[in-house]
């Protein structure tokens, strides 16, 4: 039976723009306050998902969740009306406001950690939403996320799905952007890297952290998943964060390294121990695994970060007789000569599996610190376990047509956190995505639908 890696992009919500709300997000912090273009961020999303399902890649859509949070404006306080909900906020304080417009559910990378039915004891699909407790503007995402997924993969033949985990600083988690899979194909068994941050417990370790930027991801919170997902512990890896590249902006390890199938992109300063991290993988596979490591030298932290190089995403090219992989890198890969030098060498050597790229105008997503990898989850599914998630969200032509001109018709092409007052943009965004449930095939799974129906 055929294995293939969905990929779940993030669509992003009508209520995008820079508020800088994410420390030890260097892109998100430098770009606030900047004007913020939503339709043209829905856009250049909708063209990845294209380019990639016209290229043979299984592509769904993860709907945007719901802006304003009236919810969380309830809980700081703010009550009445929506509208004077909305005013009380920006009155009081505006970054609360932004947070609770907030449209960083299209970042999918962190909406959970994914077990294929390959990797797992009871050989189901396994997920856990992330709980993001490190931000507020994320941190209201883990309930919706880990109800869209059960919506979205409901079979319980197939799919466990296991609760958020406690909301602390001992189990912060920040999902998929912290954890990679590496197996021969997405058919095969597979071996798991979880990379962590801090260790929290016990408290006043002497586990080195980093000085400048928080640590977000915990030992404990990555060691939980493991355990909940059934994984064999001979087929897992922990690897601990370069604490001097978390404060370089390295805030998830999917900025500083990326794997599919048997090859490992990475950056030397990635890990504490890197040596012993790539020692444990090469000695714990039961198959070749090939790392291209990137010396420091080469490529500085800060061109990383700043290039956001190891967030291209790298995937297998279907129908191909000898496995070939491309990059789908941010077009700020291609404007910096040095890593546009270091991607065509990469893809002139025969030795290793890479043999394209495509850059991709992606610059709304990565003023705010986001690239392509950030905008997909990956789930790989059987043929069996792909019939039986919900069809409403996998991409085809006329999907992606619709979706297009949704945002057309519903988006702003300009957004300042100053507009977040404006009453209007509350029924633009409620409208928006009442409509784009009927679109995907969905039930009212918004908070305002079904307040709605309640109501009349």
């Amino acid at each position: 039976m055929n294995v293939y890696e969905l990929n779940m992009d993030g669509l992003v919500g009508p209520s995008h723009h820079y508020a800088g709300l994410s420390v030890g997000n260097l892109a998100s912090t430098s770009n606030a306050q900047s004007i913020a273009n939503p339709k043209g961020a829905a856009h250049q999303g909708i063209h990845k998902m294209r380019l990639l399902h016209r290229m043979g890649i299984k592509q769904a859509v993860i709907p945007p969740h719901q802006r304003p949070n009236l919810h969380l404006l309830y809980q700081l306080g703010f009550k009445g009306r929506p509208i004077d909900q909305i005013t009380q906020a920006f009155r009081t304080n505006p970054a609360l406001l932004s947070a609770c417009y907030s449209s960083s559910s299209m970042w999918t990378a962190n909406a959970a950690t994914v077990s294929p039915s390959m990797d797992t004891i009871d050989k189901r699909v396994h997920f856990t939403a992330a709980n993001l407790i490190s931000n507020l503007h994320r941190h209201q995402e883990a309930d919706f996320s880990h109800a869209l997924l059960r919506h979205l993969f409901n079979d319980e033949r197939y799919f466990k799905h296991h609760p958020v985990l406690p909301k602390t600083i001992i189990t912060s988690d920040e999902g998929a952007a912290n954890h990679s899979r590496l197996c021969t194909n997405h058919a095969d068994k597979g071996m798991h890297l979880f990379v962590y941050g801090k260790q929290a417990l016990p408290i006043g370790n002497a586990y080195p952290v980093p000085q400048r930027f928080p640590a977000r991801q915990t030992l404990e919170a990555s060691e939980a998943i493991a355990r909940n997902h059934q994984l064999p512990p001979q087929n897992v890896v922990y690897a601990a964060q370069n604490p001097a590249a978390i404060d370089e902006g390295v805030f998830h390890n999917d900025v500083i390294s990326v794997a599919n199938e048997s090859l490992f992109l990475v950056h030397s300063n990635a890990f504490l121990h890197p040596s012993e991290v790539l020692d444990e993988l090469r000695n714990k596979a039961q198959f070749p695994i090939q790392i291209i490591e990137v010396n420091g030298l080469e490529i500085s932290v800060a061109d990383a970060v700043k290039s956001y190089l190891f967030n291209s995403q790298l995937i297998t090219l279907p129908d191909t007789d000898k496995k070939k992989m491309m990059l789908i890198s941010p077009l700020e890969c291609q404007q910096h000569g040095k890593i546009k030098r270091f991607i065509d060498e990469l893809i002139a050597d025969t030795a290793n599996p890479i043999t394209e790229v495509h850059y991709l105008d992606l610059k709304q997503s990565m003023q705010n610190g986001g690239g392509p990898a950030c905008l997909r989850l990956r789930v790989p599914l059987t043929e069996t376990e792909l019939s039986a998630m919900h069809q409403g969200v996998l991409v085809n032509d006329a999907l992606l047509d619709t979706l297009d001109a949704w945002v057309d018709k519903h988006y702003r092409s300009e957004l300042h956190t100053n507009d977040l007052i404006d009453p209007y943009l509350i029924n633009e965004c409620f409208t928006a995505l009442d409509e784009l449930t009927t679109i995907l095939g969905l039930n009212a799974i918004y908070p305002f639908q079904r307040e709605k129906t309640t109501s009349s």
